[in-house]
């Protein structure tokens, strides 16, 4: 037995017969809107977070303009912005649930039928053929797959 690299996308990665190049630019192109979506979801968990922090560090605001006898400001800060939606109705987390109800997960389900139905499910097609382009043939950072195949030599 002796290990052999093989040279090139595992199956996978490999266009199915008759998938043109338009094809494969336009589903690359869905899958980059959907990757920056993924990135703005990011973003709103970010601002989940900040916002769910800065309301937390009110309660030390509010204990300390107690502390310095302006209990009138403690308790407008209290009233008036401690546990506040931020906008009407909604906390931060009711936010990410209505982003990912109506556009997050209706946009991953459409892109994940679109590439079941023209691709046969196969992801990154754009990037695997992008990188065949770029890479150095031979190099060891350059190899085309993570791992390495065993086959026998008769």
């Amino acid at each position: 037995m002796s290990t052999q690299h093989v040279d090139g996308p595992d199956g996978a990665h490999q266009r199915p017969p008759g998938v043109s190049d338009t094809l494969v630019h336009a589903l690359g192109a869905l899958s980059e809107a959907l990757e920056t979506t993924e990135r703005a979801r990011g973003h709103l968990y970010s601002f989940h977070q900040l916002t769910g922090g800065a309301d937390f560090a009110l309660d030390r605001a509010v204990a300390l303009l107690r502390e310095a006898g302006r209990h009138r400001w403690a308790e407008r800060v209290e009233r008036d912005i401690l546990g506040r939606n931020v906008i009407p109705g909604h906390w931060t987390f009711q936010i990410i649930e209505a982003y990912d109800a109506t556009y997050y997960q209706p946009f991953k389900d459409v892109e994940a039928q679109a590439r079941q139905e023209l691709v046969a499910g196969k992801p990154h097609l754009y990037e695997a053929e992008l990188k065949e382009k770029r890479r150095t043939r031979g190099h060891p950072d350059h190899t085309a797959r993570p791992e390495a195949v065993r086959s026998l030599d008769e």
